[in-house]
């Protein structure tokens, strides 16, 4: 069965999607961009937005029961290749142990002019 989860700690929905869909042990979390849920704006490095995307994706792991050790695959998406290093070191912090699978890719450009998106599934 389908259930949808919400936390206040993380952005609201930019469109018609739920911030995460749980479904038979599986979490399906949305894109989630560097927006700081409490003031609505966005750092301005690239290391200060990978750290909000994944406070952003913390809370909703939180909110759904899972933790980052649940996560078992991340997509990526940058708007410059230029940054990977940057991204790759901010989020390495969050999987020192047995990191998920993960995928990252340049995109022409994210809502909101971000930097970073961030896709999670994660999986108990």
């Amino acid at each position: 069965m389908k259930k949808i989860v919400f936390t206040d700690k993380a952005p609201k929905a930019i469109g018609p999607y739920s911030q995460a869909v749980e479904v038979n042990g599986s979490l399906y979390i949305s894109g989630q961009l560097p927006v700081n849920p409490e003031t609505g704006k966005i750092p301005e490095t690239m290391e200060a937005q990978t750290k909000q995307v994944m406070i952003n994706i913390g809370a909703i792991l939180e909110e759904a029961g899972y933790s980052y050790k649940n996560v078992v695959k991340s997509t990526c998406l940058l708007s410059d290749m230029g940054n990977f290093q940057k991204m790759n070191e901010v989020y390495a912090t969050y999987y020192t142990e047995e990191p998920p699978a993960r995928a990252a890719y340049q995109v022409a450009e994210l809502p909101l002019k971000a930097m970073i998106e961030i896709e999670t599934i994660a999986v108990k």
